[in-house]
């Protein structure tokens, strides 16, 4: 990038640039490319190892590199069409080529985003996709400066430099309020909590375990082969609430969809209140108002009017 910005300055305010060092410069964008996707894998991916077939999307880069020592000043100034027809093809391919590769690194945020509930995400994991998430962000605002600049001169040259530079500082402070370069990965790694996590979940609401008014912390460690300490720590790191909580919230969802069922209308608050799990229509009531905001009574009639 830092090759790609001195290019631009000293096209703009140099004279008589030799074209070797335009055609170099253009050829660092089909670098940086890869660069980004691969950086994008390696931060989403726990121990990343490059694979060499990967070293084959360098082709381009090195292709347009090699020619740009064989370009002659007379060459590139001349207004013959067939060489203002290679030099335009060469722009397009290389700024479709960098879009490409900007699309497949957004692709990589939003498929890990999508295996990885934003619910259970870790504060690393969190930290490293709002940071791949801006990088996206700036890298777009430096394509369509560049690209702007190239359709008839829409914008001032050097504000492609100019707008390349803000946005490498302005990523670079993000990179280290984020703390990014203390993580890599490995963040990424699949590791047993999740798993106890999924687990516990499992039996708690596709099980209907919850249900159960005797439902116990103990009771379900026993179940998953796990002590109650760890069975606690990792339903407060995922679920960011207390085993009661964690519990009571989807004795809550049950509850909610039991006073909305025209068949349970004839059933009173209370008795709703034990088939959903609840010991007490006093505890029914605070869990329902912590979650919800209203009581269940106030929730049925509003449902119901």
């Amino acid at each position: 990038m830092a090759f790609r910005i001195g290019k631009s300055v000293m096209l703009n305010f140099g004279n008589d640039l030799e074209p070797l060092f335009i055609f170099a410069g253009l050829a660092f964008l089909l670098l940086i490319g890869p660069l980004l996707r691969w950086y994008y894998v390696a931060m989403t991916h726990a121990n990343f190892r490059l694979p060499r077939h990967y070293l084959l999307e360098l082709l381009p880069f090195f292709i347009i590199f090699s020619a740009s020592f064989f370009v002659t000043r007379n060459w590139f100034e001349t207004n013959d069409k067939q060489v203002i027809i290679v030099f335009g093809s060469v722009l397009i391919f290389i700024y479709l080529h960098f879009a490409f590769y900007i699309f497949m690194a957004a692709s990589t945020v939003k498929r890990v985003k999508k295996n990885y509930a934003k619910e259970l995400q870790t504060k690393s994991q969190k930290a490293i996709l709002s940071w791949l998430s801006l990088l996206i962000v700036g890298f777009i605002v430096i394509w369509i400066s560049y690209f702007l600049n190239i359709i008839e001169d829409a914008v001032p040259y050097i504000i492609g430099p100019i707008m390349y530079s803000a946005v490498v500082y302005f990523l670079s402070i993000k990179a280290f309020q984020l703390k990014v370069t203390d993580v890599d990965g490995n963040t990424f790694k699949k590791n047993d909590d999740m798993t106890l996590f999924n687990e516990i979940s499992k039996l708690i609401v596709e099980d209907k375990l919850c249900l159960e008014p005797d439902v116990s912390l103990s009771g379900v460690s026993k179940l998953v082969g796990k002590s109650t300490q760890k069975a606690s720590e990792v339903i407060n790191q995922y679920a960011k609430r207390n085993f009661n909580d964690f519990v009571n919230y989807y004795r809550v969802q049950e509850a909610k969809k039991m006073l909305l069922d025209d068949e349970n209308s004839k059933y009173t608050i209370s008795a709703i209140a034990f088939d959903s799990g609840f010991s007490s229509l006093s505890s029914f009531n605070g869990a329902f108002k912590k979650f919800e905001g209203i009581t269940p009574s106030a929730y049925r009639k509003n449902m119901s009017s």
